[in-house]
């Protein structure tokens, strides 16, 4: 499988490195060169530098038509961003965004886009290891609109609420960092 992570954070590079060790090709993206340092020397797959909500960038690096996609940067306007991006514009086939607000992440699955919710489902995991109720809230919610042609509405959503700034400014976008074994 082709798979393709935006994101070189701890789960990003776990993710990366469990993919290639089990045969798959895997491209991982990132703005900061440094965050490659989290992947194992024994990584065979591409780390590249670059903007992962550049769709010049992606189809550079091979996202086109990818089997996954999954966007794990920290901000969640990035993560719609470049799964949007990847969903309609590259034709990836599975795709998956982390997004941390709760309420953001149901309102992107009803608009068409898998979701990943690391508070519900780190809240719930702590109230299940306390015996304590869980918010019965799946944490990753598959897609139940369609985000073919409701671009606009998708583009709506992330321009307000979250109050993050954009990091990736600057950014040399497709420099990539070569990784061999």
């Amino acid at each position: 499988m082709k798979i393709v992570i935006v994101g070189c954070g701890r789960v990003g590079a776990a993710l990366a490195e469990s993919y290639d060790a089990a045969g798959h090709q895997v491209v991982i993206l990132d703005i900061s060169t440094r965050a490659f340092g989290r992947l194992a020397g024994t990584f065979r797959g591409s780390a590249v530098r670059g903007d992962g909500t550049d769709e010049d960038t992606l189809r550079r690096v091979g996202a086109e038509n990818a089997d996954v996609f999954l966007s794990l940067t920290e901000g969640d306007n990035r993560n719609v961003m470049a799964a949007q991006v990847a969903a309609e514009g590259l034709g990836a086939k599975r795709v998956i965004a982390k997004i941390n607000d709760p309420v953001r992440a149901a309102a992107y699955a009803e608009l068409g886009l898998t979701t990943l919710c690391r508070t519900t489902l780190l809240a719930d995991a702590v109230s299940a290891h306390l015996g304590l109720p869980v918010s019965g809230q799946s944490g990753i919610r598959a897609s139940s609109g369609s985000h073919a042609g409701h671009g606009h509405e998708l583009h709506q959503m992330y321009q307000g609420g979250s109050g993050e700034t954009n990091g990736e400014t600057g950014a040399a976008a497709g420099d990539t960092t070569s990784r061999e074994a």
